[in-house]
């Protein structure tokens, strides 16, 4: 593939994808993080490559395409690591990327100006390997925890970077070539690198962006979306090896369910917004009385659940009495009124012959017992379950 070649399908790759991403965007998929961003960059790329490939045509003077064309590609690799610092949180990029923009900008104009073809392709070189790499350090960002597509694209931009940029390390130390490493290899080389790059960055955001979605996803199945504490299947999921744990001999683990009292008035009284920011604060009341360990879960409507390992019935108690006082202490501040609230709790550890629906059936035993002795209070629950009265 010639230079001309390689530079016009640089310039309709990157096209077409800012085309693609116009179209993902107007179909009702926008505003997710770092896309505009990422848009721009490619905007940009697909500009300065095709206004080069116009330039090398003869269809614009090359004096006055080729600065114009550099600067925009610069540009475009600029806000594309951009927007990779912005997908890894760090929203403040351009304080750093803007002026090493300018400073780069200035460079290349400064080698153009001295030598419009070998010093320039070096600090082209240079200043194209800089970017990508800092591409690679956002997409290495909290490395332990990535996915291995995220570690795959930055190594591959990595060792991409490091090709585009030698080209011009090279060139300086040695301008007639190093040993088989020739400045035709290396152009080769170079160039192929930058197509690799486009595809790699094009591709690898979208399914980046595929990766994350389904990750929230499978998170939303598991967790309740407004108080982002696991839903009723992510709590016994949860619950599930302790279950099996509980028939070995050992330390017991406690399980408390809580409901708030009359929180059917607080929705009636001040509308569900104000419903929303009490369950809100109540979360944040209790995830400030249990430790790392224990597990807060919402069950249903207002029920919540505790798992709390290695905690026998009394201390359990005493972690559920200590929540009950924290709620009653605390008055909630919404946009209509200041509201107190109240809770009543059930407490039980987990036996040998359990399931799942003896367990909770126990627990829930014990709250129907703090509900019917006045609400506001811990019951522990007892031996055997109680006969269901019947209405």
């Amino acid at each position: 593939m010639d230079a001309t070649t390689m530079v016009l399908a640089l310039a309709l790759g990157n096209l077409a994808l800012c085309a693609t991403l116009f179209f993902f965007e107007q179909s009702g998929h926008a505003g997710r993080p770092a896309v505009p961003t990422w848009g721009w960059s490619r905007l940009y790329q697909g500009a300065g490559w095709l206004l080069l490939a116009i330039g090398a045509a003869g269809v614009v003077p090359e004096g006055l395409a080729l600065p114009i064309a550099y600067v925009l590609v610069f540009a475009g690799v600029a806000w594309e690591s951009g927007a990779a610092w912005e997908r890894a949180g760090r929203l403040r990029w351009r304080r750093a990327t803007l002026p090493a923009l300018g400073l780069a900008v200035a460079a290349f104009l400064l080698c153009w100006l001295i030598d419009p073809i070998g010093l320039r392709a070096v600090a082209a070189s240079l200043v194209l390997g800089g970017f990508y790499l800092s591409l690679a350090a956002a997409l290495a960002r909290g490395w332990a925890a990535a996915s291995m597509l995220q570690r795959f694209l930055a190594l591959a931009t990595t060792v991409l970077a490091v090709v585009v940029g030698a080209r011009g390390a090279l060139v300086l130390l040695a301008p007639a070539g190093w040993g088989w490493m020739t400045s035709d290899i290396l152009r080769q080389l170079h160039s192929g690198a930058l197509y690799l790059l486009a595809l790699v960055g094009g591709f690898g955001w979208l399914l980046l962006g595929r990766e994350r979605e389904q990750a929230e996803l499978a998170r939303l199945e598991v967790n309740d979306p407004l108080t982002d504490v696991p839903n009723r299947r992510g709590f016994f999921q949860a619950l599930a090896p302790w279950m099996a744990l509980a028939r070995r001999p050992g330390q017991p683990t406690a399980l408390v369910v809580f409901d708030l009292d009359q929180f059917k008035r607080i929705n009636d009284g001040y509308g569900h917004p104000a419903g929303d920011v009490v369950l809100a604060h109540l979360i944040n009341t209790c995830k400030r009385q249990l430790r790392d360990s224990d597990l807060l879960g919402r069950l249903v409507g207002v029920e919540f659940a505790i798992l709390l390992p290695r905690t026998n019935l009394d201390d359990a108690a005493m972690v559920a009495e200590r929540m009950r006082a924290a709620i009653e202490a605390e008055r909630v501040k919404t946009e209509r009124a200041m509201i107190s609230l109240t809770a009543s709790f059930g407490v039980t550890t987990i036996r040998p012959d359990d399931s799942t629906v003896t367990l909770l059936a126990r627990a829930d035993e014990a709250l129907r017992v703090a509900k019917k002795a006045g609400r506001n209070r811990v019951e522990v629950a007892a031996a055997v379950l109680a006969p269901v009265e019947e209405e």
